[in-house]
């Protein structure tokens, strides 16, 4: 037999095979064509875009239905979650938040004078933004856990960038009053966020969901590097208090830090504070590692900074350190939270300033409550609002600014031990603010003789838990591109500035969202065996080809930004398909089939793509097929008239049912 003969006799066989393994022939199989959406009215169809942009969670649902006097009880009830669970509070729950509120204002109140300082503000300041906001969230917040007041980043945050603007020392007041319009602006932020329901995606750890436009492009990696590098930056930052060197460096890179250190080895440093510094750190770690082993003594990491600060303070006086060169805090201020509202900017120049300023500080803390929120909430199995949320912590900090407050938001070691210390609802926040106001107006005298470096300790030993190691591995393993974004953030952080370490990590997400977008991926599916299912061939191996069609996975929408990329891409699958079939002497492709079923929308720019596509198809004499396109889809290609160009009858709904149309016409091609 000739042999030419013989192998078109094979090629034959085996399109006859594949025709009859789908279990039909070509003319008893019933193919179900793609259904075209309804037309929908213009202003209706805008008004349920806008609806599912910004009302995803549909929050007037429990409105619905319900009489005038009932809808206005649900709206106080909205703003104010206390009045709904309030009515089922007793006195068990009162003994386990007074418990948890002793507990963490024992934490509280040594960690706000400490960082107060981050912030370069008095010490009463941290202690005034732990006494009204938690009043405010308690009313207004629907965590139960949740612990709140300065925290280590968002003060250094602040600190940092207000020190851009004005010098501490030189310019107090001015530097106060920036202070809080910027905590003005970033409680205007949070609380403009939550009523406009933006929400997103964020980080997965956390199984969190992401606020506002700056976080969406803030990754769960890029959020671990900058966390370690802001701890390293203010543990660098202690160690003026804790080595008692009186000149220091105002820039928060490791290089000039380390360089001001070396430079005060000589004469700079204390050796009675390092004593002091040293021995309280080894006892704040010793009492963290015993919380850690045993969570029945959680409570000893949480009183051990009010200990360390009463010994310390103690000692300090007894011995009259303070003659030996040994730094104190020296004076806060006594009594409550003076009003503030007339100090804060609201025109000149200082105004934008503050407002840039508290946008970014506002998101920061945000993103920490709403994390830490949505943690406890889930261990707890309880929903936590999104929405509620903001709006509450964009009130207390609107109204902290108006009472002498700097930012405040959700702090992870303080809701961590409200949590093991057995809160059972915010009441314990409201303790807590009391045991702050008692100290504000009749134990602050007392903290005059307490040491710098107890202070610097205690905020070492608080924010080395910010530094992830196990969480930066784990990215190393999953995805080097957001390692790479970890790092970034660190390394921005810790050699450059918090503000810098910032950009990178909203930078390289962004460019990684970018990457994405513009290079999505695609892929060449076969039939896996004895089924009608067809898949990636790189994830099933023993998926097989087609004879003489190729089929490609298109598995992103079809824009301005990837559509050119993405025809070239499927143009190359081609070119590769076909050198490889004629060095094999086998079928050459005769249709292209893309599936369609990733593909949620397409705009002019796409279309255009697959115009392009189908003429450059046409000139090699291969037919386009496409299969399973969506909704938005099918009613942009018919609206376009793409539909007619290639023909209705080259759509399907599925890849089996066009490849099912493709075999009869191969096999009649090759007889």
């Amino acid at each position: 037999m000739d042999p030419s003969t013989e192998e078109s006799q094979t090629k034959e066989m085996d399109i006859r095979s594949l025709s009859s393994s789908h279990g039909h022939t070509h003319s008893d199989r019933y193919v179900h064509k793609v259904g075209l959406p309804p037309k929908q009215n213009l202003f209706k169809e805008f008004k349920e875009t806008l609806k599912e942009t910004f009302f995803a969670d549909d929050p007037l649902r429990p409105f619905k239905d319900q009489p005038r006097s009932r809808k206005f009880i649900l709206g106080i009830q909205t703003i104010f979650p206390i009045l709904q669970w309030g009515r089922s509070y007793n006195l068990k729950k009162l003994r386990g938040d007074i418990i948890a509120g002793l507990t963490i204002a024992s934490l509280c109140i040594p960690q706000d004078i400490g960082y107060a300082k981050l912030a370069n503000l008095d010490p009463q300041y941290g202690l005034y933004s732990s006494f009204v906001p938690p009043l405010i969230y308690a009313f207004m917040g629907s965590s139960r856990d949740i612990a709140i007041g300065p925290v280590a980043v968002v003060s250094l945050l602040l600190g940092t960038m207000l020190q851009n603007e004005l010098d501490p020392t030189k310019n107090k007041e001015e530097y106060l009053r920036l202070a809080f319009t910027a905590t003005f602006f970033a409680g205007i932020t949070q609380a403009t966020l939550g009523l406009l329901r933006y929400s997103g995606t964020f980080f997965h750890k956390f199984q969190k969901k992401s606020w506002g436009f700056l976080i969406d492009f803030l990754s769960h990696a890029a959020i671990v590097g900058f966390m370690g590098g802001a701890a390293i930056t203010i543990s660098l930052q202690q160690l003026k208090g804790f080595l008692g060197i009186k000149k220091f460096t105002k820039k928060p890179d490791i290089i000039s830090v380390m360089n001001s250190v070396v430079k005060s080895a000589h004469h700079g440093w204390n050796w009675q504070t390092i004593v002091i510094g040293a021995s309280f750190l080894s006892f704040l770690l010793f009492a963290k590692y015993i919380g850690k082993k045993n969570k029945k003594f959680f409570w000893v990491p949480a009183i051990a900074p009010l200990i360390s600060v009463i010994l310390s303070t103690f000692f300090v006086f007894i011995t009259r350190a303070d003659k030996q060169d040994v730094q104190i805090v020296r004076y806060i201020e006594k009594g409550i939270n003076p009003p503030s509202v007339n100090q804060i900017y609201f025109s000149g120049e200082y105004l934008l300033k503050g407002f840039r300023i508290g946008v970014v500080a506002g998101m920061i803390g945000l993103t920490e409550a709403i994390a830490i929120g949505r943690t406890f909430a889930s261990m707890k199995d309880y929903q936590l609002d999104g929405n509620k949320e903001m709006v509450a912590l964009g009130a207390m900090n609107v109204v902290g600014s108006m009472t002498s407050c700097y930012v405040a938001t959700g702090s992870f070691s303080r809701s961590a031990v409200n949590y093991m210390a057995g809160c059972e609802t915010a009441v314990s926040n409201i303790i807590m603010s009391i045991v702050v106001f008692l100290t504000l107006e009749f134990i602050t005298p007392l903290f005059k003789y307490t040491p710098n470096a107890i202070l610097a300790a205690i905020i070492i030993s608080a924010v080395i838990g910010l530094i992830d190691i196990p969480a930066a591995i784990l990215i190393w393993k999953i995805d080097k591109f957001d390692f790479v974004a970890c790092m970034g953030a660190f390394f921005g952080v810790v050699f450059s500035s918090v503000e810098i370490g910032l950009l990178i990590a909203v930078s390289i997400s962004f460019a990684k969202i970018l990457l994405q977008v513009t290079r999505p991926r695609t892929a060449i599916l076969g039939k896996v065996p004895r089924t009608t299912v067809y898949r990636n061939i790189q994830q099933y191996p023993e998926a097989t080809k087609v004879p003489g069609v190729l089929i490609v996975r298109v598995d992103s929408a079809i824009y301005f930004s990837n559509s050119n990329y993405i025809k070239e891409r499927i143009l190359r699958w081609l070119e590769d398909e076909e050198e490889q079939l004629k060095e094999a002497c086998k079928t050459t492709v005769q249709f292209l089939i893309v599936e369609m079923s990733p593909v949620t929308d397409i705009d002019t720019s796409g279309i255009h793509a697959l115009e392009e596509l189908h003429r450059s198809l046409q000139k090699r004499d291969i037919q386009l097929i496409l299969a399973n396109p969506g909704p938005v889809v099918i009613d942009k290609l018919h609206a376009s008239d793409f539909a007619n160009l290639i023909g209705e009858n080259k759509i399907f709904l599925t890849v089996a049912d066009a490849v099912s149309s493709c075999t009869p016409k191969l096999v009649d091609q090759q007889v």
